[in-house]
Parts: C-alpha cells; structure tokens; sequence
C-alpha cells in the first residue's frame, strides 16, 4: 500500500474558457493534493467512490493511473455519476464556483468501502491526508466511521495532515461542522490553516489565536494569512515568514492543495519548516499562472 492515504471527492472540472468553452479536467482539493504528492515522490493511494461505466468517472480513474495514483481504495457505485464544477475566473485569477454534486457516489463512499481494506492502508500509512470538505461530503454516517478510524492511526503514531478548507454550503449548520473538524483536528500532526477559513467558520475569531490554541495542543499548524504571510507554530515556536512579492496569475484554483502537497513531502523528507515553506511557495506561485488545478507535469518546479 502507498506511504500517503488520501480521502475525498475527485470530481470533473469544467475550467471556463468563454461563453461556451471549457477545459476539462479532474479535480479537487485532497485529489488535488493527492497528484502533486504522488509527482513529489510521496506513493499515494485515493480513496473516493465513483460511477462505472461512464465516461466521465473512467476519464478520472484514467487521471489517477497516469499520475501513477494508486486506486486500491476506490470504489464503484453502478449507475452514479461522479460530482461535476465549473470554474469561472475573474481578471485578478480569483474564482466563482459553481457545482453540481449532491448525487455523487463520493458521499456514501464510507458505506460502500470495504472499512477493514480501508483500515488496514491507514494503518500501514506514513501519511494520512484529508480535510473539512472531505467530512462534509461523507456526512454524519461517514464521519461516524471514519474518525474512530483517524483516532486509531493517530495512536498508532501514523501521521494525519488536515486541511480546515471550510464550505459553509456543504453542512447542515456550523453547530454541526464545528465538533466534526474539532474532532479531525484532535487527531492530527499536521494542520494547514486558511485565515479565511476560520473567518468563515468563525467570524468573530481571530485566525492566529485560533492556530496557537490547535498549535498549543501539539499540533504543526501551518497558517496562511490574506497578505500571503505564513506562519508555522510548532514545538512551542513561531516561525513567520514575509509575504511574498506579488506574481501575475491566471487562477488561484488548486495553488492551496499544492502548496499542502509541498510542505507536507519537504517534511516528510526530513527537511525544516523554512524549507518546506519555500518549496510550498514556490509549487503554489506555478500554480497559480495555469487554468484549473492541476498543472502539466512539465511544468513542476525543480
């Protein structure tokens, strides 16, 4: 089984190109994550669930085989199909989503996996990688079964990497996204955090106190500020790091997940919080100058 195990929603991405042209892709925020790991050198195996025999969920597992992601963890809901999303930029990069998933297949994939194969990879990970919208999309029965199952790899010593990538539409009420990610949370090593994130979850809260109370728990929390400052509180540490000078971008999609990717394989290789921070910054600024997510593998900076 791969060193990284990822969970989420891999979904097709409709990038806008005009009024009535698209680009088409395969996207989302762990998929996402999940292929600049796999090309960073981290084996990573995607757990998600889509339709079969359609096009469009052959064209993902198709991705996943050319990006070399294992797809041991994926299963097949006959007659679904896979959630679709388009992306609309606007002329600084910054995007309008819109989506079309409440039938996807992903949403029961915690009841439609065999748990025990599930549990066995988690296990054997070195990385366990998921976020807020993954315990949004498999909803309350779900989160059910897969936080005894994130508990259990944390006491195992297996690490657990989680993204607060809060979408207020995707749950019932913050009341119920609340205990979710605090529990998610409570069993991780690494967290990356979005300031407007918490803004979102929390409006009223202030974004660093929050991280330094998770940091204080003796979590790695990765804070990312509006003015593209970062600060990384860990082992009783602060470590802040300038903004950085403005580049052109196309679209901001994915540039988040990637910089997750980067600083999470950085670590993973033994490398400092100062190295991991300038490999993420420097995948997330690639990124950002190409349409949708994922960008062409020549592309990768060294």
């Amino acid at each position: 089984m791969a060193g990284v195990v990822a969970v989420g929603e891999c979904m097709v991405e409709l990038s806008l190109t005009g009024p009535n042209s698209a680009l088409i892709g395969s996207a989302g925020d762990t998929f996402n994550t999940a292929v600049y790991l796999q090309r960073l050198g981290r084996p990573t195996a995607y757990g998600t669930a889509l339709g079969s025999g359609d096009p469009f969920s052959q064209a993902i597992l198709a991705r996943m085989a050319d990006e070399g992601l294992s797809t041991d963890l994926v299963v097949r809901a006959p007659g679904r199909l896979p959630g679709l999303y388009a992306i609309q930029r606007g002329p600084e990069g910054e995007r309008s989503f819109y989506y079309w998933r409440g039938e996807a297949p992903a949403r029961e994939y915690l009841e439609l996996v065999d748990v025990g194969r599930l549990r066995a990879a988690m296990l054997g990970a070195e990385l366990i990688y998921l976020s807020a919208i993954t315990l949004a999309v498999i909803g309350e029965a779900g989160r059910a079964v897969l936080t005894p199952l994130l508990q259990e790899a944390a006491k195992a010593e297996v690490a657990i990497a989680f993204d607060t990538n809060y979408r207020g539409r995707l749950w019932p009420s913050d009341q119920v996204a609340r205990p979710a990610i605090e529990a998610a949370i409570g069993a991780s090593r690494y967290l990356s955090v979005g300031a407007e994130d918490i803004k979102a979850f929390n409006p009223s809260a202030d974004p660093a106190e929050i991280a330094r109370r998770w940091a204080g728990r003796g979590l790695e929390v990765v804070l990312r500020q509006l003015d593209r400052s970062v600060e990384v509180m860990h082992a009783g540490q602060v470590e802040t790091f300038a903004p950085t000078r403005a580049i052109p971008v196309l679209d901001t999609t994915g540039a988040g997940d990637a910089f997750n990717a980067a600083y999470l394989a950085a670590r993973l290789k033994g490398e400092d919080v100062r190295q991991a921070v300038a490999a993420a910054r420097r995948l997330a600024a690639v990124v950002v100058q190409y349409p949708g997510a994922i960008i062409p593998r020549v592309a990768m900076p060294d």
